[in-house]
């Protein structure tokens, strides 16, 4: 069966608590300026921080569906692979809620919900390449709200993007019974 043709299955990550937490984050810190929220989803977090700080919200996602339905919310959305077709220094504010559940290769199911969920064997898989490109997008006195579990190990997220040149502070953290979400501030190391 495709999914297509069974419209109860899911194919674009709908808000939970991570998601919450991420948006009420970014409204307590965004106050101006150009925000990109790489992996929009449903376009959720990228229509509260628009609706609730009156910034300009620009969102991403590979899934087309994704982009579908954060249009379907008025948030202008580009089809793509993180951050790679933005020009460099274009936003004041990145948001990100990738996917960060360690998943090993023989627990993938391979549909379109993967995407959004399946973090790899150490739930760090999109968490890399973000972190080593989204300085390149970022305004030097910009920053990105990251979310991130204690799953993924947080403090080797931190790591990741010191390897980068960036400088993380945890802003927002809730505790639930099996992970801790946190949300990193991060910021280019010189600023």
């Amino acid at each position: 069966m495709k999914l297509a043709e069974h419209r109860d299955v899911p194919t674009v990550y709908e808000p939970a608590e991570d998601s919450r937490l991420l948006a009420e984050t970014a409204i307590d810190h965004v106050d101006a300026g150009r925000v990109l929220e790489v992996g929009v989803g449903s376009g959720y977090v990228a229509e509260r921080v628009a609706t609730e700080t009156g910034t300009s919200v620009v969102g991403c996602d590979i899934s087309p569906e994704a982009c579908s339905r954060a249009r379907s919310r008025n948030i202008e959305t580009v089809r793509s692979d993180l951050t790679h077709p933005f020009r460099s220094n274009s936003f004041d504010t990145v948001l990100f809620n990738p996917p960060y559940l360690p998943t090993p290769p023989e627990a993938e199911w391979g549909d379109p919900l993967e995407y959004a969920l399946s973090g790899g064997p150490d739930g760090r898989r999109v968490v890399r390449p973000f972190l080593a490109d989204v300085g390149r997008v970022l305004k030097p006195t910009g920053q990105v709200y990251l979310l991130v579990s204690s799953l993924t190990d947080i403090e080797v997220v931190s790591e990741l993007a010191a390897d980068a040149g960036l400088r993380t502070q945890e802003v927002a953290a809730e505790r639930f019974p099996f992970e801790r979400l946190v949300v990193l501030e991060i910021t280019h190391r010189n600023t």
